[in-house]
Formats: C-alpha cells, sequence, structure tokens
C-alpha cells in the first residue's frame, strides 16, 4: 500500500526542486543534467509511485521555464517509465553496488534518447537518420548520468535511507 503522508510529498517536492534547478543550470550543455540520476535514486528508495510523481512534477516545472511542446508529453513518458522501472528495481535489490548504478544510469541515458527519437519519428519522418545525428547527444546524457550517480548516489542515498527509515517504516 502507497503511504502518501506529508513527508512524503515534502521529500518529492525537494527533489523536484532540485532536479528542475539541476536541469537549468545545465542547460547550457547539452543533455546533460542531473533529471534521469534524481528520478532512479527516488525510484529505487522511496519506490515506483514516488519516481513516476517525481518524474511529472520535475518534467512539467522545468519545460515551464525551459520551454513546453510536444516532446514533454513524451519525456513525462519516458522519465516516468525510468522511475517506475527503477522502483522495482528497488523492491528487488536496495543495496546495489555503485558500479551497477552508474552502468544502469548510462543503458537508461540511450533508452532515454532512443525512445524520443521513436517519439519524434512522427513528426520528421525517417527514424534512424534522425537517431544516428541524436546519438551523440545520447551519449552526453548517458555520460552525465554516469557522473550524477556517481556524485548524487552517496549523498542522496543517504539523507533518503534516514529520511525512510525515520518516516516512513512501516508501522509509522
Amino acid at each position: 500500500m502507497i503511504r502518501l503522508n506529508t513527508y512524503r510529498i515534502t521529500v518529492i517536492a525537494i527533489l523536484a526542486a532540485l532536479a528542475v534547478v539541476g536541469r537549468f543550470a545545465f542547460q547550457f550543455i547539452p543533455n546533460v543534467q542531473p533529471v534521469t540520476t534524481i528520478i532512479i535514486i527516488c525510484g529505487i528508495i522511496l519506490g515506483p509511485f514516488s519516481a513516476v510523481l517525481l518524474a511529472f512534477l520535475t518534467t512539467y516545472l522545468s519545460n515551464l521555464l525551459l520551454g513546453m511542446g510536444i516532446w514533454t508529453v513524451w519525456q513525462i513518458i519516458v522519465w516516468g517509465v525510468v522511475g517506475f522501472c527503477s522502483g522495482w528495481l528497488g523492491k528487488w535489490r536496495k543495496d546495489l553496488p555503485l558500479g551497477i548504478l552508474v552502468g544502469y544510469a548510462i543503458l537508461v541515458g540511450y533508452l532515454y534518447g532512443f525512445t524520443i527519437s521513436l517519439a519524434t519519428y512522427s513528426v520528421a519522418g525517417s527514424f534512424w537518420p534522425y537517431y544516428l545525428t541524436g546519438l551523440l547527444f545520447d551519449t552526453y546524457h548517458a555520460v552525465g548520468n554516469a557522473f550524477f550517480m556517481i556524485v548524487l548516489y552517496p549523498v542522496l542515498s543517504k539523507i533518503l535511507n534516514k529520511y525512510y527509515g525515520n518516516y516512513l517504516s512501516p508501522g509509522r
């Protein structure tokens, strides 16, 4: 059962603010932003529902600053799927080594770019030229995810695990 209490809502709001500020701060480096990594970390520690909610909030709020378009819907869908899958990964095993999480973040960066390219295919008309042209940007995203996972996971996991233990443990 999902417990949506004040503590969980507050943590999700803080993570969304962190992701939006991070996306805005890194907007000048193509496809490098901490959003995907923060959603992965949230999913692993707080579960799939929290990560999907974070994906929606982050995408909507950051696109209010950076520009809305048809891509917004696909970003919400893809980051929502990333959050959902990360949440199930966290339910399966919470104590994954950092190296595996970095590899997962890199893989997710490429899958994100592939899915967004599929969505744009309906507008662009031909998939492979569009996708191959954007592969360098997918690599930036994947490398950025690895960097942010190395930097953010030790800090956020410690904070979120402490929060999870204090406020969301069973029986509270």
